[in-house]
């Protein structure tokens, strides 16, 4: 595991000379200044306003979640199948974002837009999530079901959806969910990014023009429902809280039926095809690749190489800070609610925050997939650290954390960062959108120039890539056995 750790420390180094770490700002200190004012004394807003756009987010990720859950849920009864698998992956491959840019230019921006985006991608985590659950659970009752009925058939899938998965699974599944739907709060918010009426679109606006103290209470608002889910949401509750995002936000839309059918017969068909040209699909590709797709990928690489170590540094320092056998009272309360703060934010939110306080350089991304990453992380670790039982003639200190508590978290701490590895590599795409030039800038660009060939070129690109980072940090996690680590 060492020399793993090593060698992506050394990627890292290798990717410094093509990172782009300049800030751009003219005076950060001041903005960084007036920000701090704003957040120390918010202007709230009416709380109409307010109320609206708060009910509008949990709308959004209450029906996405749940709609995400149920395909889920079906994927994973086939989940033994390769094609449902693939299916599952190419679907979580594709950010909530870019699933949003394309609805839009199918049923503009409309309830339903949000609800497919965030149900979407969530569909494939979930398969993905309650595949390995089904597969993992005790195949006892399966064998002794088979044996009671005396035949040779196997159970069918619905039978063993319903009689044997889901009864073992259940728990561990709805804890999930929950998870889940924290994450889901999260992407609702982020899609008012693009218009969306969510708090993200109120953030975004105001954030943009420097009205920091108006948009504080946006910004509080969504740490608030975020960090107190764990409160509020509860598992005999989850239908009350569906029936009333629906009856407050229905997932409606209007389709106009010729627009479907040019965007699916024109817009996205390569510019040499819609002309007949056949001999220029060729040099079209080979055009879009060196302009677009090989330094999108290059720059997306580099900034979740450098987000990994950030991230895995930040967690490392921080997962003892909430630790019973390291601090105090104090330093523990702060170290949780600094944990929970970035653990609420988005990486994107936080980017954005980090782009108009530095620029658009790839320093902000970097400070926020580390930030928002590695406060995950630490919590996980630090959850371990207070279950762990230490010898009476055990050290302190220093001495206790390096020869006590690293090497007995040191799996754990690996398998959650190759987890954490693939979201960033998925999170990085889209914060091309904020300016650094990876994938999600030159796929926003398309959507911005109604190039719709050459966007849906790019997004499945940077699907592929998600997909390979996936397999690749699977692979990994099996080879140095970690996969037993974070259970």
């Amino acid at each position: 595991m060492l020399n793993t750790s090593l060698l992506f420390v050394l990627l890292a180094l290798l990717c410094l000379p093509w990172a782009d770490l300049s800030i751009q700002a003219f005076d950060p200190w001041q903005e960084l200044a007036r920000l701090g004012a704003g957040l120390a004394q918010p202007s709230w807003p009416s709380f109409s306003l307010l109320g609206t756009a708060l009910a509008n987010t949990l709308a959004f990720a209450i029906q996405g979640v749940a709609l995400g859950a149920v395909g889920g849920l079906l994927l994973a009864a086939g989940y033994r199948h390769a094609g449902i698998r693939r299916l599952a992956a190419g679907l979580r491959a594709v950010h909530e974002l870019f699933w949003a840019l394309l609805f839009i230019q199918l049923i503009g921006i409309a309830p339903l837009t949000g609800v497919l985006a965030i149900a979407l991608p969530y569909a494939g985590t979930f398969a993905k999530v309650f595949g390995e659950l089904f597969e993992e659970a005790d195949p006892a009752p399966e064998q002794a079901l088979g044996a009671d009925l005396d035949t040779k058939n196997k159970l069918g899938w619905c039978s063993r959806l319903f009689f044997l998965q889901l009864p073992l699974c259940w728990r561990p599944m709805v804890s999930y969910f929950g998870y889940r739907l924290e994450c889901g709060i999260r992407s609702s918010a982020v899609l008012g990014f693009i218009g969306l009426p969510t708090l993200g679109y109120h953030l975004e606006s105001l954030l943009r023009q420097g009205y920091y103290a108006e948009a504080a209470s946006f910004f509080y608002a969504l740490v608030i429902v975020i960090a107190t889910l764990k409160w509020w949401l509860r598992p005999r509750l989850l239908l009350v809280y569906l029936g009333a995002a629906l009856w407050w936000l229905p997932p409606q839309a209007s389709l106009n039926w010729a627009l479907a059918v040019r965007f699916f017969t024109q817009d996205i068909v390569p510019a040499p095809l819609r002309r007949g040209d056949w001999a220029e699909l060729w040099p079209w590709l080979q055009e879009l690749a060196s302009q677009q797709i090989l330094p999108g990928l290059v720059n997306t690489l580099v900034l979740a190489l450098l987000a990994l170590i950030v991230m895995a540094v930040l967690a490392l320092l921080w997962f003892p800070t909430i630790s019973r056998s390291f601090g105090n009272g104090a330093t523990r309360l702060g170290s949780h609610w600094s944990l929970v703060l970035m653990r609420a934010l988005p990486e994107y939110l936080l980017a954005f925050i980090g782009t108009l306080l530095l620029g658009p350089s790839m320093l902000p991304a970097i400070a926020a997939l580390g930030l928002h990453n590695g406060a995950i992380v630490a919590h996980l670790l630090g959850q371990q650290l207070n279950n762990l039982t230490f010898r009476e003639d055990a050290p302190n200190g220093l001495n206790l954390y390096f020869f006590e508590v690293l090497p007995r978290l040191y799996r754990s701490f690996m398998a959650y960062s190759l987890y954490r590895f693939e979201n960033i590599v998925r999170e990085t795409a889209i914060l091309g959108m904020l300016g650094i030039p990876t994938l999600g800038f030159f796929i926003d660009s398309a959507f911005s120039e109604f190039r719709l060939d050459r966007a849906l070129v790019l997004l499945l690109v940077c699907a592929g890539l998600n997909i390979g980072v996936d397999a690749m940090a699977r692979r990994l996690r099996r080879s140095l056995h970690l996969s037993e680590a974070t259970r």
